[in-house]
């Protein structure tokens, strides 16, 4: 078992407001389920003397996710949550040695991640990035050099794996058309590479078969097929997901009630 490491800003106890790397306001956005509308209320700025508590943070939540039994954790610092808004050039505008520079801008993460393998060790650690997308405003002018500086700094940690979201991923979840890709971050990062971002059961295969990344990560196809490897193997057809299920508070309406093989009369 994998724990996926994250902070919510938004969780924040006496209603403070969400930490940040900033304190611009988010325009409302279209949820997830693509039906809601979500409001959101105005970040703090995290204070330079404040950082280290919540790399902190991340390195308790990791000594307990070993010691409840997960076998590793992974650092989410992709799809704008908190690590990614330090990341990205358009969010951070920081003046302190967490803004501004490429190195500087990716401090926190790597100290987090430092924190983290320090404490569990390295082979229990992996860390999810998403340098291209753009999810809540997350969006730097230069994703490329984002992905390679990250990739390269992480070497330094030997770490498990790099879990990195495909370029054609942009806003929304959907696969679009792109001439970007991961192939470079790829070849500079050490370890295990994982790529994540609207594959199939073939483009899949091909992205290991022509060495893109050593694993590919499946999402709404796992959520909506829970023997997906098995209707791979058979080359069986595959259920459709409902989006406009996802993240909703019902614990089994889009999470667990979509039928197996056998369900269907399918060996």
């Amino acid at each position: 078992m994998i724990y996926y490491l994250q902070m919510f800003a938004g969780f924040q106890p006496n209603g403070h407001a969400p930490i940040s790397s900033t304190d611009k306001a988010l325009t409302p956005k279209l949820q997830a389920n693509g039906v809601d509308i979500a409001d959101f209320s105005p970040p703090r700025r995290l204070r330079t003397d404040e950082i280290p508590q919540v790399v902190n943070d991340f390195r308790i939540a990791a000594r307990n996710a070993m010691e409840a039994g997960f076998d590793g954790v992974e650092i989410h610092g992709a799809h704008g949550f908190l690590i990614e808004q330090f990341l990205k050039d358009q969010v951070n505008d920081r003046t302190d040695q967490y803004g501004g520079s490429l190195e500087n801008r990716c401090r926190f993460a790597l100290e987090i991640v430092e924190a983290v393998a320090n404490e569990i060790g390295a082979d229990k650690v992996g860390i999810r990035l998403s340098p291209y997308t753009e999810f809540m405003e997350s969006v730097d002018s230069d994703p490329q050099a984002l992905g390679l500086y990250m990739v390269e700094a992480l070497n330094k940690y030997g770490i498990l794996y790099c879990h990195m979201v495909e370029p054609r991923i942009k806003i929304g979840m959907e696969v679009g058309e792109c001439s970007q890709s991961l192939v470079p971050m790829r070849k500079a990062f050490n370890g295990t590479f994982i790529a994540a971002g609207g594959y199939g059961r073939d483009d899949g295969n091909d992205a290991v078969a022509e060495n893109r990344a050593d694993l590919v990560a499946y999402g709404r196809l796992f959520l909506a097929n829970p023997d997906l490897p098995r209707r791979f193997e058979l080359g069986a057809p595959l259920n459709k997901y409902d989006r406009s299920t996802f993240y909703t508070s019902d614990p089994v309406i889009g999470y667990t009630d979509y039928p197996f093989l056998e369900d269907n009369g399918n060996a």
